[in-house]
């Protein structure tokens, strides 16, 4: 019994040595801020490059051409996104109005097509174009069920007024170029266009 209550006393000092050693300790010294953890194999010196910008490196003469079409046509959407935004315009919408007035009377399916747009895309863009009297539908001749789309005199004026601000930004894509270096890039485009 004396054996029991001696190692029952031993365990209890033992806790409470334990327990004031754990009072007299530091404080912990606050943290630092948190860094951004380094994945493993990640190069410190990779954090570090930047990509160049449009124009330079592979951005530039360096680079991919079907990365330098996509990057193009991405400043391209955009400086037209700014210049018809003063006439709540999407570039989309100016599309089909564009496609519209050169080839009237397409179906809807047919402007998807023509306007490189998604069916529903252009689903919804016709909807708000006919209301806004942009467009109008009416029945194919052959084909009832089919509906064809025209540009009303509203949407030709709307028409007129975008394209005006898209001139700018045409002339703005073909400065410092001269008439042969024009035509070539335009025959290349459509090259790019209708073999691959």
């Amino acid at each position: 019994m004396l054996r029991k209550i001696g190692t029952a006393a031993h365990a209890q000092s033992r806790k409470a040595r334990a327990q004031k050693s754990k009072t007299r300790r530091e404080p912990a010294a606050p943290k630092a801020p948190a860094r951004r953890r380094k994945k493993s194999g990640e190069n410190p010196a990779s954090a570090l490059i930047r990509p160049p910008p449009p124009g330079e490196g592979k951005r530039g003469e360096q680079g991919y051409l079907a990365y330098l079409l996509r990057q193009a046509q991405a400043a391209t959407r955009l400086a037209m996104e700014r210049a018809l935004a003063e006439l709540s315009v999407t570039p989309p919408q100016f599309v089909v109005l564009t496609m519209l007035r050169a080839y009237p009377g397409l179906s809807g399916a047919d402007l998807a097509r023509v306007a490189m747009l998604t069916p529903q895309t252009v689903g919804v863009i016709i909807r708000n174009l006919e209301r806004d009297g942009a467009i109008k539908k009416t029945p194919h001749p052959v084909h009832g069920r089919t509906l064809q789309w025209t540009v009303t005199r509203r949407g030709a004026a709307l028409l007129d007024k975008s394209r005006r601000h898209a001139q700018a930004i045409e002339r703005r894509l073909v400065a410092g170029l001269s008439a042969n270096a024009q035509i070539m890039i335009r025959r290349w485009l459509a090259r790019i266009a209708a073999d691959l």
